[in-house]
């Protein structure tokens, strides 16, 4: 997996290796949810929410606060299944390549 921010593609693309992980990330997860024979109230939210982060991975750079909600959804939707656990986490670890969203001043 991919982990440095610095770390750049070798296969000549110019494709965002942050965008390449959370990509593959998102796949591996779709699938097993896909293949997931129990069903659970909230699936549909986590099935929706995983296009989406699919689809900003197509579309480039996505934005990070876009990225956190949607993954912030999925965890809400599929966090007690633990069979999806490690992928869930997959995902995150992709997120979390995009950097904190900045923060408001509060005062």
């Amino acid at each position: 997996m991919l982990r440095s921010l610095g770390q750049r593609p070798v296969t000549g693309s110019d494709e965002d290796p942050r965008v390449a992980e959370l990509r593959t990330a998102v796949s591996r997860l779709r699938r097993e949810l896909a293949t997931h024979p129990a069903e659970f109230p909230d699936r549909g939210i986590a099935e929706d929410e995983l296009a989406a982060l699919a689809a900003m991975a197509a579309g480039g750079v996505p934005e990070t606060p876009r990225l956190r909600r949607s993954l912030l959804l999925i965890a809400g939707s599929i966090g007690s299944v633990s069979a999806l656990a490690t992928r869930l986490a997959d995902v995150r670890s992709a997120v979390d390549l995009f950097g904190e969203p900045p923060r408001e001043n509060r005062r």
